[in-house]
């Protein structure tokens, strides 16, 4: 009997990333609409039909990488402010420059983040910013998985203005985007230390009755947390606590500083958590527990922060680093091994945005999220530990291939969704705009 898909990847070893670890040699996949139909050996596929077929030449057929945490409309600022802490960075350079934001302005950088994110083996990403709606118009018209959520926070919004029009504005979005193929929305108060309880209550309140994320910064820094002990008399992670915000449902991003006692409390709640090294590492914020987190039992997954401060979006760079640091830290070349770092790239970052239904593995029935990588270079010859490679080896721009729900939006390097030269000169102007400002 003749098979008939609509495309078929072929010609490489198909990394799974399924919970049995399979790896098939001269495999194939193959696509039915927005998803996979099936795996396996290349023979299996001898008496098929196809639309189209994708050659990975010798290469890696694998799992789209997901961001689960970025600010992906700051593309605008990229380089904007440097070499500075947290704080200051934060309120002397980017909140001044995010209150001349406008909708295009959002929907450019959005844009150009999508671009960059395609080209370098991103299929999914998790966003928080200002004008989300914006940001989900980009990553719909890009064809890029993505869980957008309006930044909530305690004062005036250059979108919203005050705290009651958020709510609504996230209702907004929760109402239009409901039911969309590649589109979810989540709940995304900013910190425990820009956000009154209510506001986090509330937050989580909204997160529970659709089911939704509920994002939030969390034990970011020390001086958060001296702030918030302060304030309350608890760590960040205990305030939540003890206004019943921790959830299974809840991103804590970064959680840098954390005790003991604060990652028993995430894994008693199942919250999940956006490790992001190298923005961390640039604010020097610190370096975050996660091989305490991870052997206490809580889901941790990978993401890259914005591109303000990290300065860039490649998930094959944020792997490399998130196993590097914890080496250095524990003096332990045996923790974070590259198997472990692939994971939190992949299917544990499907389970931290609560997409480990469709996403993060290659397993017939869930979405077509597939990236190609081209192995045909000097950095990647010869390959012995294919996982070691992707990890400790590949780059963004090892990426060939990306379809995303089925969809192909990238080939032989080539953007089929987006004009890259023309968002690259829009941010520009945007830029140009900002320098005036600032001069």
């Amino acid at each position: 009997m003749t098979q008939i898909f609509d495309i078929l990847v072929f010609n490489g070893t198909v990394l799974t990333m399924d919970d049995r670890g399979r790896i098939i040699e001269n495999g194939a996949l193959a696509i039915d609409g927005d998803a996979i139909a099936d795996i396996g050996p290349l023979e299996k596929f001898s008496n098929c039909k196809t639309d189209k077929i994708i050659d990975a030449r010798g290469g890696i057929i694998m799992p789209g990488l997901i961001n689960t945490h970025t600010h992906a409309s700051m593309t605008c600022f990229r380089g904007l402010a440097d070499d500075l802490d947290l704080m200051t960075w934060l309120k002397d350079y980017i909140f001044p420059a995010e209150s001349r934001l406008t909708y295009d302005k959002v929907h450019a950088g959005a844009l150009l983040a999508c671009a960059e994110m395609i080209l370098s083996g991103t299929t999914c990403f998790s966003d928080m910013y200002l004008f989300e709606d914006a940001v989900a118009q980009a990553a719909s018209l890009a064809g890029v998985r993505a869980v957008v959520g309006e930044v909530l926070y305690d004062f005036p919004s250059p979108n919203y203005g005050s705290i009651d029009k958020g709510f609504e504005y996230t209702q907004y979005l929760i109402d239009k985007w409901k039911g969309h193929p590649i589109v979810r929305i989540a709940v995304e108060p900013h910190s425990p230390y820009l956000c009154a309880p209510t506001l986090l209550e509330k937050s989580a309140e909204i997160s529970y009755r659709y089911n939704i994320p509920l994002i939030v910064h969390l034990a970011e820094t020390e001086s958060e947390v001296a702030q918030l002990q302060s304030r309350y008399g608890k760590t960040p992670v205990a305030h939540l606590a003890d206004i019943g915000v921790l959830s299974s449902r809840l991103v804590a991003c970064h959680c840098v500083a954390l005790n003991d006692e604060d990652i028993g409390m995430l894994k008693d709640h199942d919250v999940k958590v956006s490790h992001n090294p190298e923005s961390n590492m640039k604010l020097a914020s610190g370096i975050a527990p996660v091989p305490k987190l991870l052997d206490a039992g809580v889901c941790v997954g990978l993401g890259t922060d914005g591109p303000t401060s990290n300065n860039n979006l490649d998930m094959f760079l944020e792997m490399d680093i998130a196993a590097k640091i914890h080496k250095v830290n524990g003096l332990d070349p045996t923790v974070m091994n590259a198997q472990t770092v692939l994971q939190m790239a992949t299917r544990q970052a499907a389970r931290v945005l609560g997409l480990e239904k469709i996403a993060g593995s290659l397993e017939p029935g869930k979405k077509a999220d597939v990236i190609v990588i081209d192995t045909r270079k000097p950095h990647l010859t010869p390959m012995y530990n294919i996982c070691s490679h992707l990890v400790y080896s590949a780059c963004g721009n090892d990426v060939a291939a990306s379809i995303i729900n089925g969809r192909v939006v990238m080939e032989d390097r080539k953007l089929l969704t987006l004009d890259v030269e023309k968002i690259m000169a829009d941010v520009n102007r945007i830029a140009d705009e900002i320098k005036n400002h600032r001069g």
